[in-house]
């Protein structure tokens, strides 16, 4: 049974690279029909910010991301919280211990930093690793009775993996294919640190074991650490998880990973909801108008490839797509405007009722008196044109209430001398007309301009601007329509030069 997780940290917003992983988590346990886990990975105590929990689990559930196991949705293999799980990674450190897999090391912060800092100063790079540990304080370099005072004095401590030398690993990465490396070039990772807490790799390690973890499907960043965590497995003697490091997603300009920064100078969000905590205020998807439906659809197809030519696709479409064979190794580039685009598929694609419905409330905040207004149809003529709805004010307004600014370039264009004299014509015909229909008033006013001989935008645009104001907008009978016979007559008269 294929079991996977998503396991981020409390440290602030949930980027939507993470977003992207534990999609790629879910896709993967759907078309396996296996457990999808959240696990929250609380450890590091230093960076833990405590809004970050319920924001992450809010905006994975906005985007239809959902759990079998969790804080919220419980389990056998609980408590998902790592901060909760303490007393059983002490009793794995201890078998680590008694296996002399790890080793106490009781340097000081100050020390390590004064090490790096002279390393500096010679052109080199301080590494805690086989070929400096035994010239450092730790159980390796003491003497067991010296390690036994340390300890008896409660001096801190941390316990470090012992890495092998000179072993070369042959890994396997689902997506990557053949990794190897020399365990000379790893360092003695801290496993356990000096307020009881473990680190990432160790917890990380048990906690997936115990919950019996079948495969990892994590962000490239963690790639390095895989030696690491093989060995961990190897010292425990337990049977490792396949594992697949996910390409980044990068700037839109393709060079570095996509960043809040980004975000910032680009206009856009890097984050699935809104976040505001200590300060800070980053947009979110949500809030910025995006349906979730577009952001997954989105994100899917960063660093996957279905194969077809097609790209639009409903969660469920994905996951009966979804293979990790289609994952790239490379990194993919973010675009804000497709992005765009695909919200605007998804738009376009809803009933005029269900864009309604979004609407309204929108109207409600203008305080619109909107009830006597076909809004379905309204949003039926408009929804082409914008990519979110909250744009459809600034396309629909004039419905509403007439114009209250004109532009002046698109009025030297549709108003010419002969104009008022059309108009007035024009005026007379809209008020006998009884069908005031959109349809009915356009072949009346065609059957004018081809009695009059005149082009039809002697009419159409000096229309348009009485109604609307400016150039763009939709077809100018169907304003007619909605905003009634009374109303249209009013604005053409109001712009007749006396």
């Amino acid at each position: 049974m294929v079991r996977v997780r998503f396991a981020p940290s409390p440290t602030g917003p949930l980027h939507i690279g993470g977003v992207r992983t534990a999609l790629f988590n879910y896709l993967f346990a759907k078309k396996q029909g296996g457990t999808l886990i959240l696990r929250i990975e609380d450890t590091d105590q230093t960076r833990f910010v405590s809004e970050a929990e319920e924001y992450i689990m809010d905006s994975l559930d906005w985007c239809g991301i959902k759990f079998d196991e969790g804080i919220r949705e419980g389990g056998k293999y609980g408590p998902y919280r790592q901060s909760e799980r303490r007393e059983i990674y002490k009793k794995y450190a201890k078998l680590l211990i008694d296996n002399d897999k790890v080793y106490y090391a009781f340097d000081s912060a100050e020390e390590l930093d004064d090490l790096r800092k002279k390393a500096e100063t010679e052109g080199k790079t301080f590494i805690y690793n086989y070929s400096t540990r035994q010239n450092l304080k730790n159980s390796i370099a003491l003497s067991n009775d010296e390690v036994k005072k340390l300890l008896d004095a409660k001096v801190p401590y941390v316990l470090r993996f012992r890495a092998e030398e000179n072993r070369i690993l042959e890994l396997h990465d689902e997506i990557r294919g053949e990794v190897k490396i020399n365990t000379n070039e790893i360092d003695d990772k801290v496993l356990m640190k000096a307020d009881g807490l473990p680190t990432y790799h160790l917890a990380n390690i048990v906690d997936d074991h115990l919950m019996e973890i079948t495969h990892v499907i994590r962000g490239e960043e963690w790639l390095p650490s895989l030696p690491l965590h093989f060995l961990l497995y190897e010292a425990f003697a337990w049977i490792a998880p396949k594992f697949s490091h996910l390409p980044l997603i990068l700037k839109p300009s393709g060079k570095g990973k996509l960043s809040k920064r980004d975000g910032d100078q680009g206009g856009f969000p890097v984050f699935p909801i809104e976040w505001i905590s200590n300060g800070e205020n980053f947009r979110g998807y949500r809030e910025d108008g995006y349906f979730p439906e577009a952001v997954i659809n989105m994100l899917a197809l960063l660093g996957w490839n279905p194969g077809i030519e097609k790209e639009i696709f409903s969660l469920n479409e994905l996951c009966n797509l979804f293979t990790l064979e289609r994952v790239g190794k490379s990194g993919s580039r973010f675009d804000p405007e497709k992005t765009k685009w695909f919200n605007h598929q998804y738009l376009i694609s809803k009933t005029d009722k269900e864009i309604a419905e979004l609407f309204i409330p929108i109207l409600k905040d203008k305080n619109v008196d909107y009830k006597n207004f076909p809004i379905e149809k309204i949003c039926g003529l408009l929804k082409e044109r914008v990519n979110f709805v909250w744009q459809l004010w600034d396309e629909s307004f004039f419905f509403f209430k007439e114009p209250q600014n004109y532009d002046e370039n698109f009025k030297k264009k549709a108003i010419k001398d002969d104009t008022n004299e059309i108009l007035e014509e024009i005026c007379e015909i809209l008020k006998n007309i009884n069908d005031f229909t959109s349809k009915n008033i356009e072949n009346i006013v065609a059957n004018f301009v081809e009695q009059k001989q005149i082009g039809f935008g002697k009419v159409g645009m000096p229309l348009r601007f009485a109604l609307i104001g400016t150039g763009k907008g939709p077809h100018i009978f169907d304003v007619a329509e909605i905003i009634g016979k009374k109303e249209t007559l009013k604005r053409i008269e109001k712009i007749i030069l006396p």
